[in-house]
């Protein structure tokens, strides 16, 4: 278990796929916190004089405190309830494997998830009561911390974040999954969730600070970014069901097949092996054309293998397999049939067609 590659994985990949999602849901509730605590304030009269006088005494430091208190309660909830999770996996990554059917349907329903809490930010009629807020018993216990309060309702968002898979956390679920301990799985998701970490920190700190000046737009750009993301998701869904709706599919439907890269099928005694190469990047070359009705085997090559890149799917056939950041992984696909066998990584984001003919 290379947890390096894992953090890696977080910081870049994990990061940037989860402030879309995530990030853009606690951008909001850290929006619409400041506003009603303004709103509040300005009708309290005397006491909204004496508020502003406490916050100008305030020193740097406490000021600091107070800006990134919700984000820090995010983090806090998001890494339990992320520890806890992979745990879980590890433990049961030892006795079972989600088949890829099960792993379609939840990012087929994360994919709807996502996109109604995207209406939610926006306001569309109909979504607008979806909002996480901690309970009032929650606030009474906390009623004497205006920073206890702040950080409240993110902490709750940070928990059930872990009903929200974004990106690439999937595929670390499946790294976690496939660990086969309790131990490993938990440290796996620690370690991707303090990777994804700085990006929230400094996500969460400029919708602190920009809430008051942009009042509610950044609640509108952040409900449009998630909503895309949603869509984004569902779309990865779609890929690994062998939708026609699929956007890959739709795309091959609207243009010319591109030609298969010379070098990547080879034939000797009547067997055929094809060669996909699998980076950051992607899978190439994204369409290999084959005879078909002869023995096949597929070499998946890892060339610095990240992300959901190493979760390699091929739907129709329920194959299922971590790759490694460096080196083969072969699968035995038999002899084929005619027509097209589609591949992807384990969240759609990356896809590819053996055609056989």
């Amino acid at each position: 278990m290379d947890l390096i590659a894992v953090l890696l994985t977080g910081l870049f990949a994990g990061g940037v796929s989860c402030a879309a999602v995530q990030g853009g849901l606690l951008a909001g509730l850290i929006t619409r916190q400041r506003r009603n605590a303004d709103s509040a304030g300005a009708g309290k009269g005397t006491a909204a004089h004496t508020g502003a006088a406490r916050t100008r005494t305030q020193t740097p430091l406490t000021r600091l405190a107070d800006d990134f208190a919700p984000v820090g309660g995010f983090l806090i909830g998001k890494l339990v309830s992320h520890v806890v999770l992979g745990a879980l996996l590890g433990a049961l990554g030892s006795v079972v494997q989600l088949s890829v059917g099960t792993r379609t349907w939840l990012q087929l329903l994360a994919g709807v998830v996502i996109i109604a809490f995207g209406l939610a930010q926006l306001g569309v009629p109909g979504f607008r009561n979806i909002v996480i807020e901690p309970p009032l018993s929650w606030m009474r216990i906390v009623r004497d911390s205006s920073r206890s309060q702040s950080a409240l309702a993110p902490t709750l968002l940070g928990v059930v974040s872990v009903l929200i898979p974004c990106g690439v956390t999937l595929s670390v679920e499946a790294l976690a999954l496939a660990s086969g301990s309790p131990l490993a799985g938990a440290a796996i998701m620690a370690t991707f969730v303090i990777g994804t970490s700085p990006l929230f920190a400094l996500l969460g700190y400029a919708a602190r600070k920009a809430a008051t000046a942009w009042r509610g737009k950044l609640a509108v750009l952040t409900g449009i970014v998630v909503l895309i993301t949603g869509l984004y998701t569902l779309n990865g869904g779609l890929e690994l069901a062998g939708s026609p709706l699929a956007a890959s599919r739709l795309a091959q439907a609207a243009t010319a097949e591109a030609p298969a890269a010379p070098g990547t099928v080879s034939v000797q005694n009547g067997h055929q092996t094809v060669v996909v190469t699998a980076s950051s990047d992607g899978y190439t070359p994204t369409n290999v054309q084959i005879r078909a009705d002869l023995p096949t085997t597929l070499t998946v090559r890892s060339d610095n293998a990240q992300g959901c890149v190493r979760s390699f799917i091929i739907p129709s056939r329920n194959v299922d397999r971590i790759l490694p950041a460096q080196g083969d992984t072969t699968i035995e696909l038999g002899a084929l049939p005619r027509g097209p066998l589609a591949y992807s990584c384990g969240m759609g984001m990356y896809t590819g067609t053996v055609t056989a003919n």
